[in-house]
């Protein structure tokens, strides 16, 4: 490692943190560890050190930025609006130059090719059932041997299905797509140049990656129409491609993203009304963070989902579960810690099922046994049962 380098972080966004300490309640790695190293405020001095005091990115360094979730749980806390998430990006990133070797640079990469990931996918999903794969251990789902294609409908809004979940989870997005169409809305549905949007790549510092994943996905996603995500730590990158690119083109493709249960909420008159079955199933709602903390649009996945269940509210004001994306894979015993708060939350409420609307989020709590679903599956259930 260098013994000086510049993180690249503005140097007023450095100096903002006050080091009140009101995020280190929200922050999951600090509730767990009790630790300074393991909080935003700890983060922030270390980057200041090798920033402004030419400290050098050690080992203790390291394990302190890679141990963060970048939930980004702290923003929303935070009086003085240190935008935590850009300063952790931008350390990522030269954490990344840094390192001589990163098996990370060509793990990330497969996400913007489609039909390598499907391919590695399937031999993936074949070797699960040979039981040669302890998919438990790596946070893994049961990945699907075969999917059914999904067919677009219309033009009025766009889908996008992204790289993971479309690889492992599209009988999600073929719900989502069929709540949509229940509104009388048209769905488009993008090519393989939005097969990513680069979520996972900007948080492990690959940016110039993460950069060129977003102009592919833009030029895919034309037009106007509004665009639906359905994930939300791929809504949450969409969304700040303004800030990523800092383009004009950029920021008024963000414009157009919406988390599906937005866009639904804004139109749920034309959603179908059913008898009593709201009455009698019970859902408690977990917030995924980029859901809550980024985009801050939680509220409307309740909304919607409260039409055709009996939503229940956790009582961990929005605390993470510690999925992060590809974080579980990563640091797993830290994630199963801080799902532990999350399950003893899911407990108290009484509900037996769970709804989530990202992924990673839903994968990490099944492999805890919990019974978890879309918000959006669990509406198509219904709807499907009463028509």
């Amino acid at each position: 490692m260098s013994a000086r380098v510049s993180l690249g972080i503005n140097p007023e966004e450095l100096a903002s943190c006050v080091a009140c300490g009101l995020c280190l309640p929200h922050c999951p790695t600090f509730r767990v560890t009790g630790e300074e190293w393991a909080s935003p405020r700890g983060r922030i001095s270390a980057m200041r050190q090798v920033q402004d005091q030419g400290a050098a990115i050690d080992q203790a360094f390291l394990s302190s930025m890679d141990t963060c979730v970048q939930c980004r749980g702290c923003e929303p806390a935070c009086p003085s609006g240190v935008p935590f998430g850009s300063m952790m990006e931008a350390t990522q990133a030269e954490m990344n130059r840094q390192r001589r070797v990163d098996w990370r640079r060509w793990r990330f990469r497969l996400l913007g090719r489609p039909r390598l990931l499907n391919l590695l996918s399937r031999m993936l999903a074949v070797a699960q059932r040979l039981r040669l794969v302890p998919s438990k251990r790596l946070g893994l789902p049961k990945i699907p041997l075969r999917q059914d294609r999904l067919q677009a409908s219309g033009d009025d809004v766009w889908l996008f299905t992204g790289c993971v979940m479309d690889a492992w989870q599209r009988s999600t997005h073929a719900a989502v797509k069929r709540v949509v169409e229940a509104t009388g809305a048209g769905v488009a549905l993008p090519g393989a140049g939005a097969a990513c949007c680069g979520a996972l790549s900007l948080h492990a510092g690959l940016d110039d990656h993460a950069r060129s994943l977003a102009v592919r996905t833009m030029k895919t996603l034309d037009g106007s129409a509004p665009i639906l995500v359905d994930s939300a730590g791929c809504g949450a990158a969409l969304k700040e491609y303004g800030k990523h690119l800092g383009t004009l083109e950029a920021i008024a493709f963000s414009e157009r993203v919406l988390d599906v249960h937005e866009w639904l909420a804004a139109h749920a008159d034309r959603l179908p009304l059913v008898g009593e079955q709201a009455e009698e199933l019970t859902v408690a709602v977990h917030d995924p963070c980029h859901l809550r903390h980024v985009q801050r649009a939680h509220e409307p996945v309740a909304e919607v989902l409260a039409r055709y269940a009996n939503v229940v509210t956790l009582d961990d004001d929005g605390l993470c579960c510690g999925a992060g994306g590809a974080y579980a894979a990563m640091q797993p015993d830290l994630a199963a810690s801080i799902r532990e708060r999350k399950l003893e939350a899911i407990r108290r409420s009484g509900a037996t099922i769970v709804a989530s609307a990202n992924p990673g989020c839903t994968i990490h709590l099944a492999n805890a046994g919990v019974a978890v679903r879309h918000p959006l599956e669990i509406v198509d259930e219904v709807l499907d049962s009463d028509r």
